[in-house]
């Protein structure tokens, strides 16, 4: 009994310390100010509790993305993320498979790699970090992002590096055009972006 009871204690230590340092997560607004009708014409947003009007989330830096000079000109840092990312939204030069993404990235930063901008820590971005370069106010991602500094940013599919849990011969993806997440099977071609950890990545 004095063992339950002990057992018991600790399960009721353990539950407090997890309340006492769970964190929320900041998430960035959708990047959306204006507000619609059911047939699709902007409308005053006062009123309407749609997201031009709530703006929920982390407010946008002036200045959303910087793109590198020097040794890191072929980068981008997203000022709202921290994240750094490959400023080529096409570098391999062509779609690939689920695990052919996964095994470019490695070569970049394997020791016959190049690296990129002097760095040698790049992944497949998780679907989190992915979906955060989607500005829901553009009708086209890949148009916006080509005039914030990237260059050759698809209006199709890219990868993500997270799995589907319920089927995990498929994985998250980001259509740069609509904004939508998906998820298909690992073994179709998509377009692969690398990013690294910043001071705030997502």
């Amino acid at each position: 009994m004095k063992l339950i009871i002990s057992v018991m204690a600790n399960l009721t230590v353990i539950l407090a310390a997890t309340a006492v340092f769970a964190g929320t997560v900041n998430l960035p607004q959708t990047g959306q100010t204006a507000c619609y009708d059911s047939s699709g014409n902007v409308i005053t947003c006062t009123g309407t509790g749609q997201d031009g009007e709530i703006g929920a989330g982390g407010a946008w830096p002036t200045s959303r993305f910087t793109v590198g000079t020097g040794a890191e000109a072929d980068c981008v840092t997203d000022n709202l993320t921290g994240l750094m990312w490959a400023k080529n939204g096409n570098l391999p030069g062509s779609e690939r498979t689920w695990t052919e993404a996964l095994d470019y990235v490695m070569s970049i930063n394997s020791n016959s790699g190049a690296g990129l901008c002097g760095h040698y820590d790049w992944r497949l971005p998780n679907i989190n970090e992915m979906e955060s370069l989607v500005n829901a106010q553009e009708a086209n991602s890949a148009t916006w992002l080509n005039g914030q500094g990237f260059v050759d940013v698809k209006p199709y599919i890219y990868w993500s590096s997270t799995s589907y849990n319920r089927y995990t011969n498929e994985a998250w993806l980001v259509n740069m055009y609509y904004g939508n997440t998906d998820m298909i099977d690992k073994a179709i071609p998509a377009y692969v972006w690398m990013v690294r950890s910043g001071e705030q990545a997502l």
